[in-house]
């Protein structure tokens, strides 16, 4: 709700343009998503479902529409079985190559796209290529196809932005732009860490020893407390972790 009214470091400071909240149940199985047209500091719902919920894993992400309508449908996070993907970003202009990066989507996975956004059709590339089997490939090789159809149409720089997708065991982070200058992504600490840095910051105790967040900017001012994602680079968050792993050796 805070970074809906304020993002200091996002491309918009205020995202009002709807939100979604996907979540995976404790034992395991489909993550449970919901979506609304509501800016999120003025959804009664929202505030209910996050005080209620009990989750070892969850997403959330807030919109501003930078061109497709503003519908429940175009609300990220996008889920297919088990997966659930969010974009923080666009694809450069995007309505030269939508035609053909759908077709390039697999027959069987088109139907299940039900919005108009650029981010739904990354996802559904990604799957199309594999995402399930290698995300990391498989995500690369959908960069790779938006890269290559929107320089056949004359756009300079195709790819722009962070992307965060599960299975709900791990977290795959990824910042990437054909430009080189990406949208900001950032992880926390280790908590131990964190609370050996401020043992006086009482609401640092109630967090558990597992608790992590990826988020596109700082959740608070503690410095130290978040640690930037490198350019071109993914983050592999696991029970044990972080690490890293080289996304794209160079902008396209």
């Amino acid at each position: 709700m805070k970074q809906s009214l304020n993002s200091p470091l996002g491309a918009e400071t205020v995202n009002g343009d709807g939100f979604g909240f996907g979540w995976y149940p404790t034992d395991g199985g489909k993550p449970a998503v919901f979506h609304s047209t509501e800016p999120a500091w003025n959804d009664e719902n929202l505030r209910e479902l996050t005080e209620a919920i009990t989750t070892p894993l969850f997403f959330s992400h807030v919109r501003a529409a930078g061109g497709p309508p503003i519908q429940q449908t175009n609300c990220h996070p996008f889920r297919y079985e088990n997966w659930m993907f969010m974009h923080n970003g666009f694809l450069g202009d995007f309505a030269k190559m939508k035609r053909d990066l759908a077709f390039a989507v697999d027959p069987s996975l088109y139907t299940h796209i039900k919005g108009t956004t650029d981010s739904e059709i990354v996802f559904h590339l990604a799957l199309t290529y594999g995402l399930m089997d290698d995300p990391i490939a498989g995500m690369r090789q959908a960069v790779r196809q938006v890269e290559s159809v929107g320089h056949e149409h004359g756009v300079r720089f195709p790819m722009q932005g962070t992307i965060a997708v599960s299975d709900g065991s791990t977290i795959w982070a990824f910042r990437y732009s054909t430009q080189g200058r990406s949208r900001t992504l950032f992880h926390s600490v280790e908590i131990d860490t964190l609370r050996e840095m401020y043992p006086d910051v009482e609401r640092l105790q109630i967090f558990g020893s597992r608790a992590r967040v990826v988020v596109s900017e700082p959740l608070n001012d503690l410095p130290g407390a978040f640690v930037e994602v490198p350019e071109s680079t993914v983050a592999i968050l696991h029970e044990s972790g972080y690490v890293y792993e080289p996304f794209l050796a160079d902008a396209a």
